[in-house]
């Protein structure tokens, strides 16, 4: 039997989240339309439900039922269990938070924004997707959505290790940079980690892992869980801090590197005394220093700019400085680099059960994409991307290759005393 929702509740935190800047967004809007067009969901569905700016009306109601003269006189509507029903499903199932929307408003309206508080809401009144809610609530009591505990992450680093024959270190008492992971590597791209390694360690860098703060993705930010998204981001701060760490590197994941590089001094309520740069980053650092040689890779691929690092992230050019003299034959995609068209799966929608048919046909307008520049592989840098698109690649038995940056580099270093052959 499912417990009362608690409405009062949902109403009093969607009205203390109209700040000053959302009010400004509520009022702002025209009501134009053209982030219908730039939103992913709305392409793939033609749902008039499914335009962004719709997604306004919460916060709207809220902030109307409290503040409009009709509220003066107790006639102003107010919120109601309908439509906290309906409203869950496009604050969850139907945003990914990328931000396309907002590159296009005349307005400049950061809708992302306003669902991640949105979804806060809903949390407050007992309600949410049941199965993103847990990964959350796994990720607060074992470390990880996926059940990555400190003795699963210590007994995986040790096979990768053994497996391919280099050294991964774990809990140095100090060390420069902090390495964290994305449990949906570890767990299914296990390979990921092993290249991250395999890239520091060639271009010799201090490194360690931590069994004290590994996990970077944060289910408590994108279920609207503020007190599990405190605690995910306090544990990857304090173990930086206890080794030293001048840079925190995030792995394959785009809402981890958008979390803390952009919200975690703001989580935190105090500066973060480390650089948070994503793996992306970081390899171009390397390359840019001199540390990274490179042998070229011949094969055909094009880059799926991952929403929070890209658009959202700045770190567009980043991926493309790696690609260029390495890959030689890169095709871009159109729409690119900022104006990439989504996955279909961030902003947790990967982890609702119910959205995956509509996540699927979503995935076909990136299939559109690939096929139209007849590249043999789609490269991106964030798992999470990556685990959607192999599921909807399945589903939808299409038949492209699905690779990962960091992969490919690790398999083109070129070791001292080498030379650089192309593959």
């Amino acid at each position: 039997m499912n417990a009362p929702v608690n409405v009062d509740a949902a109403r009093n935190v969607f009205f203390k989240q109209v700040e000053e800047p959302l009010v400004a967004y509520l009022e702002a809007c025209l009501h134009c339309g053209q982030c219908a067009d730039a939103c992913h969901f709305h392409e793939a569905s033609g749902d008039p439900r499914h335009t962004p700016a719709y997604k306004l009306f919460p916060i709207a109601k809220a902030y109307r039922s409290q503040k409009s003269p009709l509220s003066w006189l107790g006639l102003a509507p107010r919120i109601t269990e309908k439509d906290l029903s309906e409203w869950e499903e496009l604050l969850f199932d139907t945003c990914t938070m990328c931000g396309r929307c907002t590159t296009v408003c005349p307005m400049g309206i950061d809708i992302a924004s306003i669902v991640g508080k949105a979804r806060q809401a809903f949390v407050a009144a007992g309600l949410g997707p049941e199965d993103l809610l847990a990964a959350a609530d796994f990720s607060r009591d074992h470390g990880s959505p996926l059940g990555l505990d400190p003795g699963k992450l210590e007994d995986r680093i040790e096979w990768l290790a053994d497996e391919n024959e280099i050294d991964i270190p774990l809990d140095k008492d100090k060390a420069e940079v902090l390495l964290t992971v994305s449990s949906i590597e570890m767990m299914k791209y296990p390979v990921s980690i092993s290249a991250m390694a395999k890239i520091m360690n060639h271009a010799g860098v201090d490194y360690t892992f931590s069994t004290k703060g590994y996990e970077a993705t944060n289910f408590g930010y994108l279920a609207g869980k503020a007190d599990v998204a405190k605690i995910m981001v306090t544990r990857i701060a304090e173990a930086a801090e206890a080794v030293g760490a001048k840079t925190v590197v995030i792995p394959e994941c785009g809402h981890a590197y958008g979390v803390l590089r952009w919200g975690g001094a703001n989580i935190l309520g105090k500066r973060m005394p480390f650089e948070v740069l994503h793996i992306t980053e970081y390899m171009a650092k390397l390359k840019r220093e001199g540390r990274l040689k490179l042998k070229p890779h011949n094969g055909s691929i094009t880059y799926h700019d991952p929403c929070q690092i890209s658009r959202r992230g700045g770190a567009t050019e980043d991926a493309r400085y790696l690609l260029d003299g390495f890959a030689t034959d890169f095709r871009e995609m159109t729409p690119t680099g900022n104006q990439n068209w989504c996955c279909g799966g961030g902003g947790g929608v990967q982890a609702i059960g119910r959205a995956a048919e509509l996540r699927h046909q979503v995935f076909k307008i990136k299939i559109d994409q690939v096929e139209k520049t007849g590249a043999a592989a789609l490269v991106s840098s964030c798992a999470n991307c990556r685990l959607t698109m192999d599921e909807s690649k399945a589903a939808l038995g299409w038949k492209g290759g699905l690779e990962s940056i960091v992969e490919i580099i690790a398999d083109h270093l070129v070791e001292d005393g080498a030379t650089a052959k192309a593959d």
